[in-house]
C-alpha cells in the first residue's frame, strides 16, 4: 500500500492497524507469555502456583468428569478447528476476502490447481517407485513354500532319533489343539531349535513335521537374508511373516524352517566380538557339574578367566597320521545377515501384532472406535544349525526358541534302523548279524553318510554286473567314502615292507593292548595325507575314557617308534612324526589336565592364572620351558615337560617289550599287508589267531617254516635298507597246509605208533612237539621218521569248533 502514490505511508500503518488488529493482539499475548516464562524461571512459587493450583487444578477436575478417551476426542476435535481456521484465515488474506468466505472457495482453488498437484505427484511417486520397486525386487526370493499334500515326509521316515522325535511330536499336538495349554493358563511354544553335526536329520525332521501336520512348510534359504544392500534383509524379515501370518489364518497354522540358522549372525560380530563369543565356557563345558555347587562369586570369576581364555578341551584325540580313532570336534560358526537383519527378526518373533486389514487400522480409528486386536497366528518356527554358539543369546531365549533339541549322532539301535530302512530300498544279501555289525563298526554314521554308504555299495555291486547287495560290497563302500580312492602309487620293495612292518606294529599292538576300541582297517594303500594307516573304532558307543585306555592309546602310537627301532636295528622313519606327536597330546592331558600322573591340579588352568604348577616358584611364561621366570631352577612347565617324557619314556620300553613278544605276529600282519594292501579288523584278528579270516587264511602263519621265511625276507629287506638296493628275497607266497592234523585218544597221552608227543594236553590247549610248546618251552617228540621240533614259544593251535577227541 505505500508504494500507492495516492496513499501515505502514515495512511497505509493506520489502515493496516484497523485491518489487522489482531496481529497486534497475539503479539501482546506472545509479550504475556514470554513474560510468564522468565517469572516461572526465576521463581519457584510463581511456578508451583501455576503448576498445582491453576493447571493442576483444571486436570483434576477433568480426570474426574471426562474419560482419557473423550478428552481425546475433545482436543482433536479443538485441533481441527484450529487447524481449519487458521487456513480460512492465511487462505482470506492470500485472495483478499473474508476468512469464511475463503474457507467456501478452497474446493475450486483446489481444483483449478490440480493439474499441477497431479504434476507434482507423479513426478514424486516415480522418484519413490524407483526405489521402491528396486528393494522389492531385490527382497524376493530366498523362500520356499509348500502346500499340504506337497511334502510326502512322515516321522516314520526318520529313523535312528526317537527320542527327539517324541519331543517334537507333543509340538504337534500343541500346533492342532493349542487350546490344551491355553486354557490352562499357559501358551504354546512357537520355537524349537535343532543343533547338532550335519547329517543327523534335523532338515528331515522338519519336512516329517510339516507332512504330518498338513500344514504349509516354509523353508528359508540360509543365504536368503545376505544381501549387497543395507536394508533389504529387514525387507526380507518383514515380507516372509507377512506371508507367515496370511498362510496361518488361511490353514490354521504354518511351519517355518531357517535351514543353518547360524548364518543370520550374532550382534556380538557387529560390536566388535568374535563368531561364538557366548559358547559355553570351559568351567561347565563337560565332565560332572560340580561348578554349580561354587558361590556365585567364583563362579563369575571362573567364567570371565574361561571366557578369556581361549582353551579348549582336546577330548576326542588329536590328529594322527598313521592312526585314526573317531572324534569328534566342533568350533564357532560366523555369518552376516546383514545390518538390522537379526533385530528385525527378533522384533517378529516376540513383537506386538499390528491390528489387521485397513478399514480395522484407519476407519475405525478415524470414527473414534477402537481396532480389534489381531488375531492368534499358530506359527511354528523351526532352525538347525551345526554351531549353536553362533547363535545370538537373544534369539534362544524362551518366547522366541522355547525349546532346544540336540539332534547327535545315532546310538546303535538307531543306526541298526537306518540300515535296514535303506538296504530295504534295494536288494541285497545282509543278514541280521552282519546289519547288527555294520551298526557297531559305524560308530558316528549319521543317516546321511548311512544312505551314501549304501548306494556307494550298490554302484560297486551295479560295476561287477549284480544287482544285489552284498556284505563285502558295504565294507568297500565303507573304505572308499572312511579313506578315499588309494592314489595310483607303487612302492618300491623295500619302501612297501617298512611301511607295513610299521603298519603292522600299530595293528598288533591295537590287538593286543587296546580293549575299548577294535581295528576296523589296516591298510598301506597311499592316500592323500598318509602312507598307510590303522584306523580304529569304538565297539559300543562309550561316553568315558579311562586311563588304562589312555595308556593303550599310547602304546598303539609309540608301536611305529618301537617298532622300526627293533626291526631296522636302531634306525627310525619320519613316518612316526605323527605318532610321537599323537601321543604326546595325549599323555600332556593325561598329565597335566585329567589327573591321570603325578599332578593333582591342572596345569593348563595354573598356567592361563599365570600360578605355575605344584611345587612352582611364581608367574610361568609361556615359553619358559627350561628355566623359572626368576631365573633360577628349572620351571613348573619344565618339570611337567620332564614328567611326560618319563612316562612316554616308560611306555616305549614297554611297547617294545610287547613287540618282541609279538614278533611272528608283526612280520605275519606286514605278509597280509604287503600281500593284499588293505586288510579289515576281522583279517588282523584271524591272522594272529591263525584262523581264516574274511579276506586272509591266517592258518597259513601257524606253519614255522613259513614264519622262518618271512624272517628270510625281513634280513633281505633289511640288508636292502641299508644299502639302498633291492631285497634279493622275493617275498613268500603263502599256501594252505598240505596236510591235515588228525589226534587220536591216545596222541593225548603221550604214546603213538613210532612216535611220541612230548606237550601235555587239556580241555582247550593241545601241546605236542610238532607244533611246540604254548607254555613258551621248546617240544622235543618226535613224528613217524623224522624229527619236528617246535620253535621257543609257538603260539597255541587251538581250532575253536573241535573236540578234544577229534583233535
Amino acid at each position: 500500500m505505500a508504494d500507492n502514490p495516492l496513499i501515505g505511508f502514515t495512511d497505509a500503518c493506520r489502515i493496516e492497524v484497523q485491518v489487522g488488529w489482531w496481529v497486534f493482539v497475539l503479539f501482546g499475548l506472545e509479550v504475556i507469555h514470554q513474560l510468564h516464562y522468565f517469572i516461572s524461571e526465576h521463581s519457584a512459587g510463581y511456578n508451583q502456583f501455576w503448576i498445582n493450583r491453576v493447571w493442576g487444578a483444571w486436570e483434576r477436575f477433568t480426570d474426574r468428569k471426562i474419560s482419557a478417551w473423550t478428552r481425546f476426542r475433545i482436543s482433536r476435535l479443538v485441533s481441527w478447528i484450529v487447524i481449519i481456521a487458521v487456513i480460512a484465515i492465511v487462505t482470506g488474506k492470500i485472495i483478499h476476502a473474508a476468512p469464511l468466505l475463503a474457507l467456501l472457495r478452497i474446493p475450486a482453488i483446489v481444483w483449478g490447481a490440480m493439474p499441477f498437484v497431479i504434476q507434482i505427484a507423479f513426478s514424486l511417486f516415480f522418484v519413490v517407485a524407483e526405489f521402491g520397486l528396486l528393494f522389492w525386487f531385490l527382497s524376493r526370493g530366498g523362500m520356499d513354500v509348500y502346500y499340504p499334500n506337497d511334502i510326502k515326509t512322515r516321522f516314520s521316515d526318520v529313523w535312528g532319533q526317537d527320542q527327539v522325535l517324541e519331543r517334537i511330536k507333543e509340538n504337534i499336538i500343541f500346533l492342532e489343539n493349542p487350546e490344551i495349554v491355553e486354557d490352562r493358563g499357559g501358551y504354546v511354544p512357537g520355537g524349537i531349535l535343532l543343533w547338532g553335526p550335519p547329517g543327523t536329520g534335523k532338515t528331515l525332521m522338519a519336512e516329517a513335521v510339516a507332512g504330518e501336520t498338513g500344514k504349509p512348510y516354509v523353508f528359508v534359504d540360509p543365504g536368503a537374508f545376505i544381501n549387497m544392500f543395507m536394508g533389504v534383509g529387514v525387507l526380507k524379515v518383514k515380507s516372509l511373516f507377512r506371508k507367515l501370518r496370511k498362510l496361518s489364518l488361511r490353514y490354521g497354522g504354518v511351519i517355518v524352517f531357517f535351514d543353518e540358522a547360524d548364518s543370520l549372525g550374532n550382534r556380538g560380530i557387529a560390536m566388535g566380538g568374535t563368531p561364538g563369543s557366548n559358547a559355553v565356557p570351559a568351567p561347565f563345558a563337560d565332565g560332572c557339574h560340580g561348578f554349580s555347587y561354587l558361590s556365585q562369586d567364583l563362579q563369575s570369576m571362573l567364567t570371565r578367566n574361561a571366557m578369556g581364555s581361549g582353551l579348549v578341551d582336546p577330548v576326542g584325540g588329536g590328529k594322527r597320521d598313521h592312526q585314526i580313532v573317531g572324534g569328534m570336534m566342533n568350533g564357532g560358526g560366523m555369518g552376516g545377515g546383514g545390518m538390522g537383519t537379526l533385530q528385525a527378526l527378533l522384533t517378529e518373533l516376540s513383537g506386538l501384532k499390528k491390528p489387521r486389514g485397513f478399514m480395522n487400522r484407519v476407519v475405525r480409528r478415524a470414527l473414534g472406535m477402537r481396532p480389534k486386536p489381531p488375531p492368534h497366528y499358530r506359527i511354528l518356527v523351526m532352525m538347525a544349525t551345526n554351531a549353536p554358539s553362533a547363535l545370538d543369546e537373544a534369539l534362544l531365549r524362551p518366547g522366541r526358541i522355547d525349546r532346544m533339541y540336540r539332534v547327535g549322532y545315532p546310538a546303535k539301535p538307531g543306526r541298526v534302523r537306518t540300515y535296514e530302512g535303506y538296504l530295504a530300498k534295494v536288494s541285497h544279501e545282509l543278514t541280521a548279524e552282519q546289519i547288527d555289525k555294520l551298526a557297531t563298526i559305524t560308530p558316528y554314521a549319521t543317516g546321511a553318510t548311512i544312505k551314501d554308504m549304501v548306494n556307494e555299495a550298490l554302484i560297486i555291486a551295479i560295476r561287477d554286473g549284480r544287482d544285489v547287495i552284498t556284505y563285502q560290497d558295504v565294507i568297500k563302500a565303507k573304505r572308499l567314502k572312511a579313506l578315499g580312492p588309494p592314489e595310483d602309487v607303487e612302492y618300491i620293495e623295500r619302501e612297501r615292507h617298512a611301511t607295513a612292518v610299521h603298519e603292522a606294529c600299530h595293528a598288533v599292538m591295537a590287538y593286543q593292548t587296546r580293549k575299548h576300541l577294535i581295528i576296523d582297517i589296516a591298510t598301506i594303500e597311499k592316500g592323500s595325507y598318509y602312507l598307510g594307516m590303522v584306523s580304529s573304532i569304538k565297539p559300543e558307543d562309550l561316553f568315558t575314557t579311562w586311563r588304562s585306555e589312555y595308556e593303550s592309546d599310547i602304546l598303539v602310537s609309540l608301536a611305529s617308534l618301537a617298532g622300526e627301532r627293533m626291526f631296522f636295528d636302531g634306525d627310525s622313519s619320519s613316518g612316526c612324526s605323527g605318532d610321537l606327536d599323537s601321543a604326546t597330546q595325549t599323555a600332556t592331558w593325561m598329565e597335566g589336565y585329567w589327573g591321570m600322573g603325578k599332578t593333582v591340579s591342572s596345569a593348563a588352568t595354573a598356567r592361563r592364572l599365570e600360578a605355575g604348577t605344584p611345587g612352582g616358584g611364581g608367574r610361568a611364561a609361556a615359553s619358559d620351558t627350561v628355566t623359572g621366570a626368576d631365573g633360577h631352577g628349572p620351571s613348573p612347565l619344565g618339570r611337567l615337560a620332564d614328567r611326560i617324557e618319563d612316562n612316554l619314556g616308560v611306555l616305549l620300553q614297554q611297547a617294545e617289550d610287547i613287540l618282541r613278544e609279538n614278533e611272528r605276529h608283526v612280520l605275519a600282519v606286514a605278509h597280509a599287508l604287503e600281500t593284499h594292501k588293505t586288510l579289515s579288523g576281522e583279517d588282523v584278528e584271524a591272522i594272529v589267531r591263525c584262523q581264516q579270516g574274511p579276506l586272509v587264511d591266517g592258518s597259513v602263519y601257524l606253519d614255522d617254516a613259513f614264519i622262518g621265511k618271512l624272517r628270510d625276507y625281513h634280513l633281505a629287506a633289511l640288508r636292502a635298507h641299508k644299502q639302498h638296493a633291492d631285497p634279493d628275497v622275493a617275498l613268500p607266497v603263502a599256501t594252505a597246509p598240505a596236510y591235515v592234523v588228525t589226534i587220536p585218544d591216545t596222541y593225548l597221552n603221550g604214546t603213538n605208533g613210532n612216535g611220541s608227543a612230548a606237550g601235555t594236553a587239556s580241555d582247550d590247549v593241545i601241546d605236542f612237539g610238532g607244533y611246540g610248546a604254548s607254555n613258551g618251552t621248546q617240544g622235543n617228540g618226535t613224528q613217524g621218521n623224522g624229527a619236528h621240533a617246535g620253535p621257543l614259544g609257538a603260539p597255541t593251535y587251538d581250532p575253536p569248533d573241535e573236540s578234544d577227541d577229534e583233535r
